[in-house]
């Protein structure tokens, strides 16, 4: 059984969708959801079984020194034995000693086409206001594995939605959410398999 960490600081919509899809996988489990914000709707989600409520995952909140200042949470990822750390949502830049102890086993979704609107404060609605002020004819989103950097890994998947001229940025946000749900589960199943 393969075994999958679950990062978010939000709602927790792609984690859901995530947990859903492996809801009744032989294979892969979520083993654990992790946040930094002790308010984050992926909280109640996780409590509450996600979508099907088949899929009960502990949920650890931790602060910023417990993040940056240790090897804890490493240490736990590596003690309850995770394959693949998944980041649905999450606003923290990844601390190296993390992605060194997980090399090519964190991967990210980004609400763009990297590598245009990407990078420290460029993240939820600062994208997509982005992308509508500078009038692109197309958004997507882009997965890629995790690195010391925002949004510098290398690319596993990207996909494109069209915008129109009248979109606002909540229209953008919409269109690139359904790219989201339908295909970041799939990709993470692809890199796990691959494991």
């Amino acid at each position: 059984m393969k075994r999958i960490a679950l990062f978010a600081s939000g709602s927790g919509s792609n984690a859901e969708k995530i947990a859903d899809y492996f809801a009744n996988s032989v294979e892969v489990t979520i083993s654990l959801v992790l946040t930094n914000n002790p308010k984050a709707g992926v909280i109640d989600r996780a409590r509450r079984g996600f979508g099907t409520g088949q899929v009960h995952a502990p949920v650890l909140v931790f602060d910023r020194p417990t993040f940056y200042q240790s090897n804890q949470i490493a240490e736990l990822l590596q003690n309850q034995r995770i394959d693949l750390i998944v980041l649905a949502g999450f606003m923290w830049l990844i601390p190296a000693e993390l992605v060194r102890a997980f090399p090519n086993r964190t991967i990210n979704i980004h609400p763009a086409l990297l590598p245009k609107y990407g990078g420290k404060g460029m993240y939820g609605h600062f994208v997509h206001e982005a992308v509508v002020a500078a009038g692109e004819p197309e958004s997507g989103i882009t997965i890629h594995f995790v690195n010391e950097h925002y949004d510098e890994g290398a690319v596993i998947y990207q996909t494109r939605c069209s915008i129109d001229p009248t979109d606002t940025p909540d229209d953008v946000a919409r269109k690139v959410q359904v790219l989201e749900h339908e295909h970041y589960p799939r990709v993470v199943a692809e890199v796990i398999q691959a494991l």
